[in-house]
């Protein structure tokens, strides 16, 4: 069955057929040159034509993870991809990552242990996979809420504190509930939308998303399941961990008092390495049936020395200010590079490089598009001759309302494109317009496909859709402030600032 989401899933079998490809068929550790604009290309085929799994592809950088992963979607579809990110925050730093980024943590940890859940790849930059994985990373597991099942309110609320989500009068952003009688609302941490679980009794009449903006209910659902808003929850073993460091570390006495107390406020997360019982990474939970797909190795080798570098260069100067000595050691948040490259050696490896290691090595001959606006004509005479030799062209929209536009733009430069979203449709020689974001272009001469994107057709920039983090809490704001010092308030003019006072409610600190 075609799978819409999907659309570019046939071209997998296609690109297979490449004899770079054929060449390291079977091989438990291969290297394959291919040129960066055919790398989802590849990627995809590799993925869709191996029985391994998960199979794990490691990027230098979390930017390029997160575009493989996005252009990885139009290819194997949005449930088969995950992307885990790395914390924002700098080690040491006394801010909490974004929700989205910690609950998105926490769900491909789920998932890669979950039978029926468990995605098709994961993609991940190299800071990602050298972080040391929190306690209760690998154990706990999402709140299911299904309509028609029992559950009971209270220990939901408790649960979701627990979770570490914010009690509030309204859910406005993600790591946010509210309680109304028998209605609760809640804004997962890795969901674009909020739910509405209403109750009757101890059961779940209905489920649905809501807007923000208004309030109101939207659309029903069946299930839906809420992951943690924090990463470092007070699992076992950490509350005591944390009150065993007053005395052994009595320079962070007070960020200790209030871990050791259950206590969930800004900036926790920079703890994590001295509360971690063993250093963890992903790659210890892939099993050996997994596929580890390196793309330029050699530059995730650089990157991680230059990361656990600076590390160390954050620990010496905080050393002072925290009243350490600066030749004491602090734990680290990331492991060696070693760790990370000798794990791969229990797994299947493939290493992608930009260009072949030798004349006769494995690869994958491809080039790009570049902008096409400003050579309408020439670009057209290209497309007939791909046309006449049964070439596949796909011109690949950002937006659905895109698609129609594209194909009207595309019969002006005399070519006769058609819209799609059938993956056999588009499998076959012709040219298609379908909604499939991509950040670049390819052509590949041996498998006759050519992908142009839209933003290589318009010549504008692409841009890509960042989610809404929350803003800083009040307490970061007014970090600068020292007591006795003036401020000017909006409303009441001048004043003298005498500090920040916090207090616990429902168990969060605020």
């Amino acid at each position: 069955m075609s799978d819409s989401t999907a659309p570019l899933s046939s071209l997998t079998d296609i690109a297979r057929t490449e004899p770079g490809i054929e060449a390291i068929a079977g091989k438990r550790d291969a290297v394959l040159a291919v040129p960066e604009v055919a790398r989802a290309t590849v990627l995809a085929a590799l993925i869709n034509n191996t029985s391994r799994r998960p199979v794990i592809v490691a990027a230098p950088t979390g930017t390029m993870a997160q575009s493989i992963a996005d252009d990885l979607i139009s290819f194997l579809g949005p449930d088969a991809v995950e992307f885990f990110p790395s914390w924002e925050t700098l080690p040491f730093e006394r801010v909490s990552p974004a929700v989205f980024t910690m609950g998105s943590r926490m769900r491909t940890m789920w998932r890669l242990r979950t039978a029926n859940e468990s995605p098709k790849v994961v993609v991940a930059g190299t800071r990602a996979l050298l972080q040391k994985l929190a306690p209760g990373a690998t154990t706990v597991d999402p709140i299911r809420v299904s309509v028609g099942t029992s559950m009971d309110i209270d220990a939901l609320c408790e649960q979701l504190v627990h979770f570490g989500y914010r009690r509030e009068t309204i859910a406005e952003h993600r790591g946010e509930f509210a309680r109304r009688g028998a209605i609760v609302d809640i804004f997962p941490s890795t969901d674009d939308e909020p739910i509405r679980i209403d109750m009757w009794g101890d059961e779940v009449d209905r489920l649905s998303h809501f807007t923000v903006a208004d309030q109101r209910s939207t659309t029903d659902i069946a299930t839906a399941l809420v992951f943690p808003a924090r990463e470092l929850l007070f699992v076992d073993g950490v509350k005591e961990r944390a009150g065993a460091l007053v005395a052994t570390d009595p320079w962070g006495r007070e960020q200790w008092e209030r871990l050791s107390e259950g206590q969930i406020f800004d900036g926790m997360e920079s703890w994590l390495p001295w509360l971690t019982e063993k250093d963890e990474l992903l790659t210890d939970h892939i099993g050996d049936d997994a596929l580890m797909i390196m793309i330029e190795p050699r530059r995730m080798g650089d990157r991680a020395r230059d990361l656990l570098a600076e590390e160390d260069d954050l620990a010496r100067a905080l050393a002072s200010s925290w009243a350490r000595d600066e030749n004491v050691t602090f734990p680290r948040l990331h492991v060696e590079a070693d760790r990370l490259f000798s794990d791969t050696t229990r797994t299947s490896t493939i290493s992608l490089v930009p260009t072949a290691e030798s004349v006769d090595g494995p690869s994958v001959p491809a080039s790009g598009w570049g902008p096409i606006v400003h050579e309408p004509t020439s670009f057209a005479r290209r497309v007939n001759e791909m046309l006449n030799d049964k070439w596949r062209v796909i011109v690949a929209a950002e937006t659905q309302e895109s698609v129609a536009r594209l194909v009207e733009l595309m019969r002006t430069h005399g070519v006769d494109f058609r819209s799609s979203q059938d993956p056999d449709i588009i499998a076959k020689p012709g040219a298609w317009v379908t909604l499939a974001p991509q950040a670049r272009g390819v052509s590949i001469p041996h498998s006759r496909i050519a992908i142009i994107t839209e933003a290589e057709l318009s010549g504008r920039r692409r841009t890509r859709k960042t989610r809404a983090t929350r803003g800083r809490s009040s307490g970061t704001v007014f970090e600068d402030l020292q007591p006795g010092g003036y401020v000017v308030h909006a409303h009441h003019g001048v004043g003298k600032y005498e500090g920040m006072v916090k207090r616990s409610i429902g168990g969060v600190e605020r």
